[in-house]
């Protein structure tokens, strides 16, 4: 059985493609960390790294709650993994999104996201 984030991901890549974006990869894991979903921002010709989380009947609250420091790091430095073994892509420009499904999405009610663009940058530890 699918959890509550497991499925705010598959709707969200499938919001994402309706947006214009191809979908590159889902649940892209190192040892050091996972991106819930890599996609082409078909629009912008813009590598995107997304970042989804789930949080029903939940306040808006800082992006630093939402996404600590520690996972922006994380996802920064599995993004750099797959560039080095994706080189295909390392032309294009790249940006790291966060998703908030802010609707339960095992429901059949209109999805409610909130999508932020650009939300953080490369991080360096």
């Amino acid at each position: 059985m699918e959890s509550i984030g497991q499925k705010g991901e598959a709707r969200s890549a499938e919001w994402l493609e309706k947006e214009n974006y191809e979908i590159i990869a889902r649940n892209w894991r190192t040892r050091g960390g996972e991106i819930d979903i890599i996609a082409i921002d078909k629009t912008e010709n813009t590598l995107v790294f997304v970042e989804v989380k789930t949080l029903p009947n939940t306040n808006m609250m800082d992006l630093d709650i939402i996404i600590s420091r520690k996972k922006q790091t994380r996802i920064s430095k599995t993004a750099k993994y797959f560039l080095k073994i994706n080189r295909k892509y390392n032309e294009m420009c790249m940006r790291f999104d966060v998703i908030i499904v802010k609707s339960n999405p095992f429901l059949s009610e209109i999805l409610e996201i909130v999508h932020l663009k650009d939300a953080f940058g490369d991080c360096y530890e």
